[in-house]
């Protein structure tokens, strides 16, 4: 596939510096673990964490990517056969990724931060999983953490399916905690490194990635994930504005009113009153994406997005959680 080529054509650039390869590793594996840094000091926790997975039923790996610009300090975890460290000389988060990505030998693909971490059932989850569904993306429940390690909140989606309803919603899923089908998460371009979208990445991954195929769930918890603002490179106050051009961007795909009504059918495994609840969220964006084109003067494209909008409206007016979605509440009976 060309996008494929294309990024993994970008791994042999001279800006690319990679440890020897590792020995006693297979060509094909379960799963590529990539973690970007800057050489915070939570680095060496985050690798451990996935070179110490209770998971022997296929092989795995972990590539660092160094986007500090200076040399790691060196450290035990990079003498694993496991672990391969390269360097992006401060290229950013997607150029990061990306660049791991195009190196990578996994099925599936794991992005992990520096600040968080795999917990130890992690990838044996994934792999029973794996086995048991044919799906794009596979994910698991999460723990989110403050910076001093204390648990905040346990989170279990309990969503599956085809999802990209719920994503132009303005849900998502994080990549900490999720395995993507590495085949599928080239042929959609990988991360976008446009800075319209710095910060949302993931999210935009997302909404490419869903309509190609099912994501699956485990209701393990899988991972820890670190939440606040302290040492984070995301500029927190671009993200809204950020993310509504990755929302523009999911509208504009090929066929994306095909996939969103496609996905809102599926909904019914849930109940018609959860598939009219999502319909009211879609709705939402809709209405803000028509608000935020008119505020640009794309006169047809708010028209576009405003018939689209009309399109969900339907019996839906006459079921209470269709509004309830319109309004962004949540559902009067949450699905699990």
């Amino acid at each position: 596939m060309r996008c494929c080529w294309s990024l993994r054509r970008w791994a042999s650039q001279p800006c690319l510096k990679e440890n020897s390869p590792p020995k006693g590793i297979s060509l094909l594996m379960f799963s590529s673990t990539i973690i970007p840094t800057i050489g915070r000091a939570t680095l060496a926790r985050a690798v451990l964490s996935v070179l110490e997975q209770d998971f022997d039923a296929d092989d795995f790996e972990v590539i660092v990517v160094n986007d500090s610009g200076k040399p790691l300090l060196k450290e035990d975890w990079q003498s694993s056969p496991r672990v391969r460290v390269i360097e992006t000389q401060r290229r950013e988060r997607s150029v990061a990724r990306n660049t791991g990505a195009a190196i990578a030998k996994g099925k599936y693909l794991h992005f992990l931060d520096d600040d968080d971490i795999l917990l130890p059932c992690a990838l044996k989850t994934f792999w029973e999983l794996d086995q048991q569904a044919d799906a794009i993306w596979l994910y698991g429940s999460y723990q989110t953490v403050d910076n001093d390690g204390r648990i905040i909140e346990v989170i279990q989606p309990h969503v599956t399916g085809y999802l990209f309803s719920l994503l132009v919603a303005g849900e998502s899923l994080p990549f900490q905690v999720s395995l993507l089908n590495a085949d599928h998460f080239f042929a959609v371009g990988g991360f976008d490194s446009s800075p319209s979208i710095l910060g949302v990445e993931d999210r935009d991954v997302g909404r490419r990635l869903s309509p190609r195929g099912s994501v699956v769930f485990a209701p393990t918890i899988v991972a820890q994930i670190r939440i606040g603002e302290q040492g984070s490179t995301t500029n927190w106050g671009a993200i809204a504005e950020r993310d509504r051009w990755g929302r523009e961007k999911a509208l504009k795909l090929q066929d994306s009113f095909f996939h969103i009504h496609k996905s809102l059918d599926l909904c019914l495994q849930h109940g018609r009153t959860f598939r009219a609840y999502l319909a009211g969220r879609v709705l939402r964006s809709y209405i803000a994406s028509m608000d935020w084109n008119l505020q640009h003067k794309n006169w047809m494209v708010a028209a576009g997005r405003g018939l689209a909008g009309l399109s969900l409206t339907g019996l839906n007016i006459f079921v209470a959680d269709f509004w309830r979605g319109l309004r962004n509440l949540r559902p009067a009976n949450s699905v699990q």
